[in-house]
């Protein structure tokens, strides 16, 4: 039984924990308006050192777990130096800037990858952010 699915948990349920520290190896320059990304239900993830995964950002406000994500902008893939556990709510930061949160996780590139959606004030790509291969994202 996930207790997130059965309604258990309605938050995080982790009151501490370290930072995701990774860095950009591919950055995307597409937007979409009618995406459809069906955040799974969970409000964390455990990623692994080394792993590559998608960070997409969204400017939906309503964006969270067990919702549906239609405006989108790439950001690009990430490789893990350190892991540990992602969750709703965590602050992303590019270079140190702050760019958004953590909205949810869609699956639908799992084994492959996992798409992180992070919530931010307007809609943007990786090209938008003038994001460059090599730099530091933290995740936390």
């Amino acid at each position: 039984m996930d207790p997130y699915e059965k309604g258990l948990l309605k938050r995080v349920p982790c009151s501490k924990k370290t930072n995701i520290l990774s860095t950009l190896v591919a950055i995307m320059d597409t937007e979409v308006e009618r995406r459809g990304l069906r955040l799974i239900p969970s409000y964390t993830r455990v990623l692994l050192a080394n792993e590559i995964h998608e960070l997409i950002i969204t400017d939906e406000k309503e964006a969270g777990p067990g919702k549906e994500v239609n405006s989108i902008g790439y950001l690009g893939f990430i490789e893990l130096k350190k892991g540990g556990v992602i969750a709703v709510g965590d602050r992303v930061s590019l270079e140190g800037k702050v760019i958004g949160e953590i909205a949810g996780f869609d699956e639908t590139h799992m084994p492959n990858h996992q798409n992180i959606i992070i919530k931010s004030e307007r809609k943007v790509t990786g090209t938008g952010l003038n994001a460059q291969p090599g730099n530091r994202i933290v995740i936390g």
